[in-house]
């Protein structure tokens, strides 16, 4: 591996107390997250009001700024919100619902809250299209492109699958969308980070997501990217005062739209999470998602090997190609229960029904730690009941 682990490693505190493999849900924090913490609560206490003025305002961008060359995409495209479904429900009030274009095209794979937002949209008309793929681990391309066509508007799709960590072929569903005049909203949530993407190359409309997992940036910071082209025919319903062009001539009625990325915009940012996102933002881009991709697969690949030795098996797309930075291992029925074991002895991972004990390196943990959680692992499940 390329990486420096050693120094990487005394960055984040928690990989002292513990086998941290959980980035997948919640990245460990940075060290210096504190230190920017601090700092807000420095301006706020010593500067009050005049902290808006003085960097507060433009924090989102400044922020969603730091996070666009993980992304593949330009400066000043990216707007913050609290999380995945605000920015979800901001993309989805920018469009009608009431002529034949209403299909929403979805597999039944994704994330369940995105299926629970966009359900919203059928009292305004909205056609919901689950497409089934028989394969619990992978996305099936062909049923899902037959799927779209001239009735539909939107195709929100996960690059990388909670569940098993399958890589969809976003671009695929891109060009197939473009052409028949349909718009993707690609959710970059489990592979931001570490995965690289291009969304810019790859003529994204939308992408999504938030700074919990991979990207080390804690929570409350969700991310909005539009196409700046599409951006500035779109007139998002659901948004607040700060997508105003002059927000701060508190003007009443209908909403002058701002130029983007301000127009998608809701109300007041969420300052204290926007500083606490930036170190792992920094952390991230400094070494690089193609760096971090490789370390990735060699942890990933090496706790495969071990399970698969041991007998178990795994929920996880076995290609390289295939897989993003989690590895799914099936243990049968005492799944929560081994998982819960594990995490009282300090082997921290999580448990997903109808998946199994998900475990996910990042560039801070070590090939050692990989041996340990799997021999832990084998020990329980051999254990008796």
């Amino acid at each position: 591996m390329d990486i420096d682990v050693t120094r990487w490693r005394a960055e984040f505190p928690i990989v002292d107390t513990c086998t941290y493999l959980v980035s997948h849900s919640l990245g460990a924090m940075p060290r210096k997250t504190a230190e920017y913490l601090q700092r807000f609560a420095d301006q706020w206490s010593g500067r009050g009001v005049r902290a808006w003025y003085e960097g507060w305002w433009e924090i989102g961008r400044d922020t969603g700024n730091l996070l666009a060359p993980v992304l593949g995409i330009d400066e000043n495209t990216i707007s913050m919100h609290q999380n995945v479904t605000v920015a979800q429900g901001i993309i989805g009030s920018c469009f009608t619902y009431d002529g034949t274009r209403r299909k929403i095209v979805m597999t039944e794979h994704e994330f369940p809250s995105n299926h629970y937002l966009y359900e919203g949209f059928r009292r305004y008309g909205a056609e919901i299209v689950y497409v089934p793929s028989g394969d619990p681990i992978r996305l099936d391309l062909d049923r899902f492109l037959d799927a779209i066509d001239e009735r539909t508007i939107l195709v929100p799709i996960s690059l990388v699958l909670f569940k098993s960590a399958f890589i969809t072929d976003v671009k695929a569903v891109i060009e197939k969308a473009h052409r028949v005049g349909a718009l993707v909203v690609v959710d970059a949530y489990q592979a931001a980070g570490t995965v690289p993407m291009d969304l810019k190359g790859w003529h994204a409309d939308f992408a999504v997501g938030g700074s919990v997992k991979w990207l080390c940036g804690g929570p409350g910071a969700g991310y909005l990217y539009v196409r700046p082209d599409l951006a500035k025919t779109l007139k998002p319903a659901f948004v607040g005062w700060a997508a105003h062009e002059s927000p701060f001539a508190f003007a009443t009625g209908e909403i002058r739209y701002h130029d983007a990325p301000e127009r998608f915009q809701s109300g007041t940012p969420n300052v204290p999470s926007l500083f606490s996102a930036r170190a792992g933002y920094e952390i991230v881009a400094s070494i690089g998602v193609p760096a971090i991709r490789k370390c990735s697969l060699t942890l990933t690949r090496r706790l495969m090997d071990l399970a698969l030795a041991e007998g178990f098996r795994l929920n996880t797309p076995t290609e390289d190609r295939e897989r993003g930075g989690s590895v799914v291992i099936d243990v049968g029925p005492r799944g929560q229960q081994v998982a819960d074991e594990l995490i009282q002895r300090g082997v921290i991972i999580d448990y997903r029904p109808g998946a199994g004990i998900r475990m996910a390196p990042h560039f801070y943990n070590t090939e050692q730690e990989i041996d340990r959680a799997i021999a832990m692992l084998t020990e329980l499940c051999r254990s008796p009941v």
